[in-house]
């Protein structure tokens, strides 16, 4: 079963992500709220999480600031990020993201995409 940490700032999308993610397979093992949050999180896995699902927008650390922290601390952590800010999608695959969903997605979507990365690796 793969691994799933979820960062994002709403409480509610984490419910309703962790769901679907349940339903598809996976196994939610953390959560964070901001992207500071993340990184320390991350930080302090013993096992670190096969996928992380990213939000770009979030209070105290962006997306992409967490995105860098986290890659510092393991370069081939696998991040995706999953955000309603389209303008994002640049920064996010240039600064390493694995793939960038735009709010709202589809679970359907959601899995094509995941299933792409895993792939991939």
């Amino acid at each position: 079963m793969r691994t799933v940490m979820i960062v994002d700032d709403d409480e509610f999308l984490h419910r309703v992500m962790s769901r679907i993610l349940s339903l598809g397979g996976y196994e939610v093992v953390a959560h964070a709220y901001n992207g500071a949050e993340a990184v320390e999180i991350y930080r302090e896995m013993n096992d670190k999480p096969d996928l992380i699902i990213m939000d770009h927008r979030m209070p105290v650390m962006s997306g992409t600031e967490a995105t860098l922290g986290i890659l510092k601390i393991n370069a081939k952590a696998k991040i995706v990020f999953v955000s309603a800010d389209e303008s994002a999608m640049a920064e996010a695959v240039s600064i390493g993201a694995a793939g960038f969903l735009v709010k709202p997605i589809r679970s359907n979507d959601l899995f094509k995409a995941l299933d792409k990365i895993f792939e991939a690796s």
